[in-house]
């Protein structure tokens, strides 16, 4: 008896070395590649979900791929059909949007609801909060960007937001929406010339939620005064602003100037052309500057015409999104992953700089310390890619340490 008990125990012990050495390969990656930021041949392992180790290769194999960071996308309206905003909002959709994103490379996202009704805009918040019980989207989503309601009302500066929910800033039904996005509210957008706009920044500001000026005809003087009141993002400058401005007093001249304000761009070839792009490469620099998509419920879809919320939206073959009824453009259909491209091609700067504004930059501003770098201890959120004809061409996405997209 005695000595089939001491064989069970024997049998036991070997099984659950071998279940522990199973796990433990799953939760292993090795990958091999060429370093982003430096060209050298690397190894690359990771454990646990983490970056243990990163070993250079002297002998490296033919055709490695290249690998960096992966990109970081602090404005995503939607994707594959799926709209923040819209009111069939489901968390299954929710799922395939943040997949579909996977296999742009990107690894983080900020899902974002622009002007809306606030029965709408607590209900969507809601389900978004709702979805991060999927640890999935949990580790690709930190948090919630609102972008209006409380922006410029005026035709050009509203851009495609819908004008009968545009409101000015008010704080009481902000809190509402803090309480059913769960105190996921990352980032919000308003215009600084509306009536309390200093008072709402400030009150974001005591609340932990970062402040972008966006949407607005404010002077020089108003945002100067929102950037001293804490907002220190310019939502896509250059875009949400109207065709005819003036010439010396507009909203771009002190936004450029302002150093306490860190602009994000859209590099998609539509919303901003080459030369507005060298400028404010130039003006603000790598380090001070955030790639968005802006993309929304249309990208990954083919062209043609589609009706979105009651209006006309035209997605060109090219590419290009249109409200031809508004003749404006409607958000982007391609993904960060076009901008890294574009950025390189029309500033001429390095594939590190490209990357850094994609990924690294988030990363240190919005203060999510675990990824944005490849540094041993970091979260193993990587991307795997081969740039052909100037464009990013992704073949692998690691989310924390496990394959989520290969090509």
């Amino acid at each position: 008896m005695t000595h089939k008990l001491y064989t069970k125990h024997i049998l036991l012990v070997f099984l659950l070395l071998i279940t522990s050495i199973i796990l433990n390969a799953q939760k292993t990656m090795k990958i091999q590649a060429i370093l982003y930021n430096n060209n050298h041949p690397v190894e690359i392992v990771a454990e646990g979900g983490k970056i243990k180790a990163i070993t250079p290769i002297n002998n490296p194999g033919s055709n490695l791929p290249i690998v960096s960071p992966g990109f970081i996308d602090v404005q995503v309206n939607g994707y594959n059909g799926v709209s923040f905003t819209d009111d069939d909002l489901t968390v299954d959709g929710i799922k395939k949007a943040t997949e579909g994103l996977w296999k742009e490379g990107v690894t983080t996202f900020l899902p974002t609801i622009i002007t809306a009704s606030g029965e709408t805009v607590r209900k969507n918040l809601s389900t978004l909060n709702s979805s991060l019980d999927d640890p999935g989207v949990s580790n690709s989503v930190p948090g919630f960007f609102l972008e209006g309601p409380y922006i410029s009302p005026i035709d050009g500066f509203r851009g495609a937001h819908n004008a009968e929910f545009v409101r000015l800033p008010d704080w009481e039904e902000f809190r509402t929406f803090i309480d059913a996005s769960n105190n996921h509210i990352i980032k919000t957008t308003v215009a600084p010339e509306l009536e309390g706009a200093m008072g709402f920044i400030d009150q974001c500001r005591k609340a932990g939620i970062i402040v972008a000026i966006g949407h607005h005809n404010g002077n020089a003087e108003q945002i100067h005064e929102a950037a001293q009141h804490g907002a220190w993002i310019s939502t896509h400058l250059g875009n949400g602003c109207a065709n005819m401005i003036h010439r010396h007093n507009n909203p771009l001249w002190a936004q450029m100037a302002d150093d306490r304000l860190t602009p994000t761009i859209i590099a998609d070839g539509f919303h901003l052309n080459p030369d507005e792009l060298s400028v404010f490469y130039k003006v603000k620099g790598p380090h001070n500057l955030l790639l968005i998509s802006d993309i929304t419920k249309l990208a990954g879809l083919p062209p043609g015409e589609y009706n979105w919320n009651g209006k006309m939206v035209l997605l060109t073959p090219e590419g290009k999104l249109r409200l031809p009824e508004q003749d404006v453009l409607a958000g982007a259909s391609f993904s960060i992953r076009k901008g890294i491209g574009n950025m390189m091609k029309f500033t001429r700067c390095s594939l590190e700089e490209a990357i850094q504004m994609a990924s690294t930059n988030q990363a240190r501003m919005f203060g999510w310390d675990d990824r944005g770098s490849i540094e041993v201890g970091k979260r193993a959120d990587l991307v795997l890619f081969r740039i052909e004809n100037e464009e990013v061409q992704v073949q692998q996405t690691i989310l924390a340490g496990k394959v989520v997209f290969k090509k």
